[in-house]
C-alpha cells in the first residue's frame, strides 16, 4: 500500500488532436502517389460513418463540458433509479405464445423456477387463446410474478381475462401490465384507431390495482416493420402524448396517466445505438411529462426492452445466440427495467425447452455473473454514447414535432406518414444489406449452406393483417437460398482457379463465401491450360464461371481462358476483382462482369440464377 496514487499513464504525454490527425493522414496516405494525398477533410470523411437515420458517427470523440447529470433524477437520461443494492438488477421477463395449454403452463412454471421474474403472454388466435389465460397461469402466484399481456386482436378481452384471474387470486397481489395499446393495434392490423376503452381501464387500475399499468406504448410493431432508431423514438413519444391527451380528456390528470404507461422497445445487436436510444427515450419522455405537469419524480419512462425480432435470422440460427447476448447487454447498460431475450430459433417456429433455457440464461448470466445490472448507467460519460444520445434525442424530437404538426400519431398512422417513413428507412437499409456494408453474420457473411435445419414445431397460421408488414433483415438472403435449394439440379458456379494457390487463394475464398450466401454448388478447376480448364467446366455442367487469380496472372491468362470458355459454349464468364487487371483491349468481349467487395450481392446472386436458368 502507498499514499502515492497510481498513474497508469503518468509517464506519457497527453497527445493532442493535431498529433492524432497527423498519424491518420500518415496511415491513409501510405502508398498514395505524390500529389494525390488525401487532405484532412477527405481523410475524416472516409473515417466517418452515417447511419440509416443520417446520424454521423465520428472517428474520434473528446471530452465536452456538457453536464453529465445523475441517475434517478431529471431528465432521467441516466436511468429511472439509482442502483443501491447488489440484489437489484432488472426484471427477467419471458415471452409465452404457444397455444398448447399444457406446454405453456409447464414452460411458465419452469421459467419462474429457474430465474425468470415475470411472465409475458401473447394472446390471439395464433398464440394463447384468451379463454385459456387462466389455465396457462395455473400455479403462478401473482404476488411473486408480475404478468403482462400483448395482443394484436382483442386487447380488451385479454385485459378482462387477466383482471378476472387477478380478482380470483386477490386484487391486492396484482402486478404487471394489461397491454392496452390502441395505436399499436392499429399499426399491427390497420384498423381505425379506437382509444375509447383505455381511460376506463386506467381508472380500474388506479382504483383497484395500484401495482398494475393499464397501457403499453409498444414500439415493436414499428421495429418489426423496419423503422429506424430515430423513428422508433418519435413514434413512442408521439403515442405516449396521444394517450396522455386522451386520458386528460376523460378527466384523468397527466400525473396519474403517466404512471399508467410502460414503453416496450426493441434492443438489437448495434449495442451503442441501443444504449443511446433507451437513454434518449427517457430524456424525451421526461420533457413531455415536465410540460404536462407531471411531478419531477414521476417522469421516468419505464422500458421493457425486447431483443429485436427483425434481427433474428432463419439460416445459421446459432448466431442468434450472439445477437441476443449483445442486445441483452445493450438493454441492461441502457437502463431497461425489464428485458426479454427472444429464443434463437424464433424465426424457425415455436421455441423448444433448450432455446427457451438459453434465452433465459442469457439474462441470468449477464445479471448475476457478469454483474451488468449492478451499476447505474455504466455508459454514462462515455463521449461517444453521450454524443449519440444527444443526436438521437434531437432528431427524434424533430420527427415528433412533424407528427404533431400532421395531427398526432393516430393521424400519422392512418394518413400513411408512418408507413412512408418506415419505407424510406427500409430502402436505405436494403442497400446496405445488399452491398454488405451492414453485414449479417452467417447469412450474408460467412454463410454455412450445408447446415442441418433445426427441428422445430411450426407456428400456428397467423391471420392476415393489413397493418405494417413485418420483415426480418435476412429475408432477402433467405429467399435466395430457398430459390437455389428448390432447383433441380442445384445451381452451380464454376471457380476457374488460375495459377498457383498463392495467386488464386484469396479471391477464391472471397467468391466462394459470396456464392455460398445463396447456396450454390462450387466446382473448381485444378489449374492447367485454357483447354484443360474448359474440359473441367464442361464436365461439371456449369453454365457460369468466375475466374479467380491475381492481377499478374490475369494479365497473362484471363482473356485467353475466357475466350476459350465462350467459344466452348459457356454463356457467362465473370472475373473476381477488376476487369482492368486482365490488361487487354479484348476484356469486355469475353468477360461479362466482375465480383468485388462492395457489390450488390443480392442483385448479383439473383442475376446469376437467372443466367443459369433457375426458376423464380
Amino acid at each position: 500500500m502507498t499514499d502515492t496514487p497510481l498513474l497508469l499513464a503518468g509517464d506519457f504525454a497527453t497527445p493532442t488532436r493535431e498529433q492524432w490527425e497527423a498519424e491518420v493522414l500518415k496511415v491513409l496516405n501510405r502508398g498514395r502517389p505524390e500529389g494525390k494525398e488525401l487532405t484532412l477533410d477527405k481523410a475524416m470523411a472516409r473515417l466517418r460513418t452515417t447511419t440509416v437515420d443520417g446520424l454521423t458517427i465520428e472517428p474520434l470523440y473528446t471530452r465536452t463540458d456538457a453536464p453529465l447529470g445523475h441517475p434517478g433524477v431529471m431528465p432521467f437520461t441516466r436511468g429511472t433509479m439509482v442502483k443501491t443494492s447488489p440484489m437489484v438488477t432488472w426484471d427477467v421477463r419471458q415471452l409465452h405464445e404457444d397455444p398448447d395449454v399444457a406446454m405453456t403452463k409447464r414452460e411458465i412454471l419452469a421459467d419462474l423456477e429457474r430465474g425468470a421474474s415475470s411472465v409475458w403472454l401473447r394472446i390471439g388466435s395464433d398464440a394463447i387463446a384468451v379463454e385459456d389465460l387462466a389455465a396457462v397461469l395455473d400455479g403462478v402466484e401473482p404476488d411473486l410474478a408480475p404478468i403482462s399481456l400483448t395482443s394484436a386482436e382483442d386487447q380488451v378481452a385479454a385485459a378482462t381475462a387477466l383482471v378476472g384471474f387477478w380478482r380470483a387470486k386477490g386484487a391486492e397481489f396484482a402486478r404487471g401490465n394489461l397491454g392496452l395499446d390502441a395505436l399499436g393495434l392499429t399499426a399491427r392490423t390497420g384498423r381505425a384507431p379506437d382509444l375509447s376503452a383505455q381511460a376506463e381501464w386506467v381508472r380500474t387500475c388506479l382504483a383497484d390495482f395500484p401495482a398494475v399499468r393499464a397501457l403499453s406504448v409498444d414500439v415493436l410493431p414499428y421495429d418489426d416493420a423496419g423503422a429506424s432508431d430515430v423513428d422508433q423514438l418519435a413514434f413512442a413519444i408521439a403515442t405516449g402524448v396521444a394517450y396522455l391527451r386522451d386520458l386528460e380528456a376523460a378527466g384523468i390528470p397527466a400525473a396519474d396517466g403517466a404512471g399508467q404507461i410502460a414503453f416496450r422497445v426493441s434492443a438489437n445487436a448495434d449495442q451503442f445505438m441501443t444504449i443511446a436510444r433507451l437513454r434518449a427515450l427517457r430524456r424525451l419522455w421526461a420533457r413531455v411529462c415536465e410540460v404536462s405537469g407531471v411531478p419531477a419524480e414521476a417522469r421516468g419512462a419505464v422500458q421493457h426492452a425486447v431483443t429485436s425480432w427483425r434481427m433474428i435470422t432463419r439460416d445459421d440460427p446459432w448466431v442468434n445466440l450472439l445477437r441476443g447476448t449483445i442486445a441483452t447487454f445493450a438493454a441492461a447498460v441502457g437502463g431497461a427495467e425489464i428485458i426479454t431475450c427472444l429464443p434463437f430459433d424464433t424465426a424457425q417456429g415455436l421455441p423448444d425447452e433448450f432455446s427457451r433455457r438459453m434465452a433465459r440464461n442469457t439474462q441470468i448470466l449477464a445479471a448475476e455473473e457478469s454483474n451488468i445490472g449492478k451499476v447505474s448507467d455504466p455508459a454514462g460519460g462515455a463521449w461517444f454514447v453521450e454524443s449519440l444520445t444527444d443526436q438521437l434525442a434531437a432528431k427524434a424530437w424533430e420527427v415528433f414535432q412533424q407528427i404533431e404538426a400532421a395531427g398526432g400519431m393516430a393521424a400519422a398512422l392512418t394518413s400513411g406518414l408512418v408507413a412512408e417513413r418506415i419505407a424510406a428507412s427500409n430502402a436505405e437499409r436494403a442497400k446496405r444489406l445488399a452491398n454488405r456494408s451492414q453485414p449479417l453474420t452467417g447469412v450474408s457473411m460467412f454463410p454455412n449452406p450445408a447446415e442441418e435445419p433445426l427441428a422445430v414445431r411450426p407456428r400456428p397460421a397467423a391471420p392476415v393483417r393489413a397493418g405494417l408488414a413485418p420483415q426480418r433483415d435476412s429475408e432477402i438472403f433467405e429467399a435466395l437460398r430457398d430459390r437455389a435449394a428448390a432447383a433441380d439440379p442445384k445451381p452451380a458456379v464454376f471457380l476457374a482457379r488460375l495459377g498457383a494457390q498463392r495467386d488464386f487463394g484469396a479471391r477464391e475464398t472471397f467468391v466462394g463465401a459470396l456464392l455460398g450466401v445463396a447456396g450454390f454448388d462450387l466446382p473448381a478447376s485444378a489449374g492447367g491450360t485454357p483447354e484443360e480448364i474448359v474440359a473441367q467446366v464442361l464436365a461439371s455442367g456449369a453454365k457460369f464461371v468466375v475466374l479467380c487469380s491475381s492481377a499478374k496472372v490475369y494479365a497473362a491468362q484471363a482473356v485467353d481462358v475466357a475466350r476459350a470458355l465462350k467459344e466452348a459454349g459457356i454463356p457467362t464468364v465473370y472475373i473476381a476483382g477488376n476487369r482492368r487487371e486482365a490488361a487487354s483491349d479484348e476484356v469486355n468481349d469475353w468477360i461479362d462482369g466482375e465480383v468485388f467487395m462492395g457489390m450488390d450481392v443480392v442483385a448479383f446472386l439473383s442475376q446469376a440464377m437467372d443466367r443459369i436458368g433457375v426458376a423464380r
